[in-house]
């Protein structure tokens, strides 16, 4: 982001808080992988979240669907100042925990802990607030691209779906086909009543969690449609991974919920249902493909599996009312692809490796001083994975981070702000992951990784505590840190 707009969000900042920005800490990656450029901007009394976008129609929708839901008494952001004629606003900081997160951190493989099933039911309760009672007196005028989940909206979807996932992967199919189940598909998903306000994107990572309470965010894109899509959203998000079982029971309960405040047919509405999940799944799955099979960014493509083990269980367990054949068979032709085993494990692997004993992927993330140098590997491997944290401004400069470390809340603020941090670790998260995924599939047990830097106290600590931050809650994996250099000065 240029210098000039950061000015601006700090203009915001001060104007609305009386308050100078002492500072400001890029955050990583965007909401939605939507191109807006966020940072949280802060002193000692306050911090806010700065966006700046230079599609002013979303920005609109943004800022004009938040002041509606807070009207409602929803939870979302509050809108402190904007900037249109930048692309810029000021929102109010959530914090930086998602659901994703939170259900991460609250769970083993499939059993998942009381707080993270009670933070989804909370999640699931409040939907029909969006979709019905604040959708009724919503302005779609300002809704952007559509004001309707209409066809044209599905059609960028499925075409999404073929042309960046199917036709990239690889996956054999008959286009001419495909395109008549993709004709019958829409018209079958708009006799659905689509009346109501469609979330659009209502998943794992929108949705913040604070004090135990969920706060909801990135429904820019928003428009009419129908109820099935954002729960299907939810429900089946890929990495979210959740339980058949923990699925239905939130489905149960949204249908119960959505009953206050209109007559529901739960027949007719479990009749669209699945069509519903279907085009979702294939909405994400076009996204992953053109993320990381396009844009070469591989760990898009994690998510692959989890959403082709969303496509077996539906293949198995729900049946359309409608014939989707050439459809259906891309599905069973995705599940079944060499290519796309080859991510990671496919969907019946999870299911038949759920069954036996699992071996466990030790992931050692080690901190050095290059003066001592690299640290050995003591599993009797060798490799692994060696960062040189030494290209990153280094704290220890400065006399008052002499005495702290890379866990110390000063240096990760100091560092958070520094040019290149994020793309260093993100790099490396997206490398050490690709290698898990291998290791786990081969059956390997032990993986090493190692952050050096001059004195092994700030940046390399750093930088293995925020990897080992991202790793941490992978099915089938434990994480063990060790920092040589701290073990040494005895902190």
């Amino acid at each position: 982001m240029v210098r000039a707009l950061i000015d601006v969000l700090k203009d915001l900042f001060e104007r609305h808080f009386q308050l100078p920005v002492t500072r400001v800490q890029p955050l990583q990656g965007d909401l939605g992988a939507s191109g807006r450029k966020i940072v949280r901007l802060a002193n000692a009394d306050a911090s806010a979240i700065g966006v700046v976008h230079d599609l002013r129609e979303e920005n609109v929708a943004f800022i004009v669907f938040s002041r509606h839901f807070r009207k409602h008494g929803l939870p979302v952001p509050e809108i402190y100042a904007q900037d249109l004629s930048h692309g810029a606003y000021l929102e109010e900081d959530l914090g930086d925990t998602t659901l994703f997160e939170f259900l991460s951190r609250n769970r083993s493989g499939e059993a998942i802990a009381t707080e993270a099933m009670e933070a989804y039911r909370r999640v699931v309760d409040y939907l029909p607030r969006f979709q019905v009672e604040a959708g009724r007196d919503l302005d779609y005028n300002v809704c952007y691209p559509r004001a309707v989940f209409d066809a044209q909206s599905i059609a960028w979807d499925l075409n999404y779906f073929k042309y960046y996932f199917l036709k990239l992967a690889g996956v054999p199919l008959n286009e001419q086909s495909l395109e008549d189940d993709f004709e019958r598909l829409t018209e079958f998903l708009l006799n659905a009543d689509h009346d109501y306000f469609l979330y659009r994107d209502f998943q794992s990572r929108n949705v913040l969690w604070r004090s135990g309470k969920p706060f909801f965010v990135d429904y820019q894109g928003g428009r009419k449609g129908a109820l099935q899509y954002d729960i299907a959203s939810l429900l089946f998000d890929a990495k979210a991974d959740l339980p058949p079982a923990l699925r239905r029971e939130l489905l149960d309960r949204y249908i119960a919920r959505l009953a206050d405040f209109i007559e529901i047919d739960r027949e007719g509405f479990m009749r669209h249902y699945y069509a519903y999940v279907y085009v979702r799944i294939m909405q994400a799955l076009g996204a992953y493909g053109f993320r990381g099979f396009y844009e070469r960014k591989a760990h898009f493509l994690q998510s692959v599996p989890y959403a082709l083990k969303n496509v077996c269980w539906l293949l198995e367990n729900a049946e359309l009312p409608i014939a989707l054949p050439t459809l259906t068979e891309a599905f069973r032709s995705m599940v079944a692809s060499e290519r796309l085993r080859n991510l990671s494990l496919t969907a019946r692997e999870k299911v038949q490796s759920a069954l036996a004993p699992q071996n466990v992927l030790t992931v050692r993330i080690f901190s050095f001083s290059y003066r001592q140098g690299i640290p050995k590997d003591e599993t009797g491997h060798g490799g692994g994975f060696v960062f040189d944290a030494r290209s990153i401004p280094n704290p220890g400069r400065e006399n008052r981070f002499k005495a702290l470390t890379g866990k110390d809340p000063q240096v990760i603020e100091y560092l958070n702000q520094q040019e290149g941090v994020d793309k260093f670790l993100a790099s490396v998260t997206s490398l050490v992951e690709a290698s898990i995924d291998t290791y786990q599939r081969q059956g390997f047990t032990s993986l090493t990784v190692s952050f050096g830097c001059t004195g092994g106290q700030h940046r390399s600590v750093y930088f293995a505590e925020q990897l080992a931050k991202r790793l941490r809650g992978r099915k089938g994996v434990e994480v063990i840190v060790q920092h040589l250099q701290l073990e040494n000065l005895g902190k």
